[in-house]
């Protein structure tokens, strides 16, 4: 232990005179730190760069490189800000003006650090997202929950220390911010219940972003947002609505991306007249859909006779498409066929008639 002691005796004994000379031009001496603060600073993101960047290579997951990426920066304006803090020391400045300087670097280094974590919280829960398991606590569904979880608990810490580096007592904060948050809970009772009601659809994920969903009022859309207030639709005509979660979570919603696939299933409900050869339209029907674009050959599409129709034989064509959003142009399809088709093969499509029978003449 002597011989490091000696060492590290040597060297300040070497520095000593410049010391002795920088004490008598503090103005110097503080931009002295300063660009000392600054080559360190750099020579801490390359160490940083290459220890981390050596340690992420021999892992298999590729976030902890975009990590070693986003560390380069609070580690270099860490080392900056600590050294500015060190270079107003030989200034003189007076006791409170020193605490004020120190409060603030402190409070820089808070949000600088805050946004680092913010950012590495959400890279890392994208990763465990992409590569979750079926029973995962963090999946694509879960995900949004945790990233909100994360910027509210990560706000909170912040704040916290912030008034601590002011020296704020937070006793009185505490006590007031309860009054005031039961007032606020009265007031603003419908916008917490949209912020209960998104929390529980994200955890219970009932849909997902991308998926087609079917209000009970009718609206019916791609789900482009999932937030904590509001759930946003993007329907067939390019609207975007904004529903309340509060409505979202006690509505009927019809999950047409949900089950065990994206595919959806679609149905064509043709009749024809009494007297038509049954086997005859099953053929046809059966060949439309086996030809069509938009029809999946697996699960193959079906023709189902369903019922004895008051005008006609009720029918009804089953098939399957890729994705909901297909929907429409896949229906317009198949009833194009069919109408063409019959109409070449002289089937009859009936619709309702009605006899009028006169008792006596007017």
């Amino acid at each position: 232990m002597s011989e490091p002691t000696n060492l590290l005796t040597d060297v300040l004994s070497f520095f000593q005179p410049v010391q002795d000379y920088l004490s008598d031009y503090p103005y110097v001496k503080a931009l002295t730190i300063l660009l000392v603060a600054l080559m360190l600073a750099r020579l801490s993101v390359v160490i940083v760069g290459r220890v981390m960047g050596t340690i992420a290579a021999k892992t298999r997951v590729n976030w902890d490189d975009m990590a070693v990426l986003l560390l380069r920066r609070p580690v270099f304006w860490s080392v900056v800000l600590g050294g500015g803090l060190l270079a107003l020391l030989p200034l003189g400045l007076p006791k409170l003006a020193l605490g004020v300087a120190q409060s603030i670097v402190v409070s820089l280094l808070i949000f600088l650090w805050s946004g680092f974590v913010l950012r590495m919280t959400r890279i890392a829960l994208r990763a465990m997202s992409a590569n979750a398991q079926e029973n995962a606590m963090v999946r694509p569904q879960t995900r949004p929950l945790f990233e909100n979880l994360s910027v509210i608990v990560v706000l909170v810490l912040a704040i916290y220390f912030i008034f601590q580096a002011w020296n704020i007592d937070m006793t009185a904060w505490l006590a007031s911010a309860g009054i005031i948050g039961i007032a606020i809970g009265f007031a603003a009772k419908d916008t917490l219940a949209n912020l209960f009601s998104g929390v529980f659809i994200l955890a219970d994920a009932p849909y997902k972003i991308g998926d087609y969903v079917v209000l009970d009022s009718g609206e019916r859309g791609k789900v482009t947002h999932i937030g904590i207030r509001s759930t946003r639709l993007l329907t067939r005509d390019d609207v975007e609505v904004t529903i309340p979660n509060a409505i979202m979570g006690n509505t009927r919603v019809k999950n047409e991306s949900g089950g065990p696939h994206v595919k959806h299933r679609i149905r064509v409900k043709v009749g024809v007249a009494y007297g038509t050869d049954i086997d005859k339209v099953r053929a046809i029907l059966e060949q439309i859909a086996a030809e069509d674009m938009y029809v999946c050959e697996d699960p193959e599409p079906r023709v189902r006779f369903r019922s004895f129709g008051a005008s006609g034989l009720d029918f009804e064509l089953l098939g399957w498409i890729d994705d909901p959003e297909l929907r429409g142009r896949a229906l317009d399809a198949l009833n194009t066929t069919v109408y063409k088709q019959f109409m070449a093969e002289d089937i009859e499509i009936p619709y309702s008639k009605h006899d009028l029978y006169i008792k006596e003449a007017p």
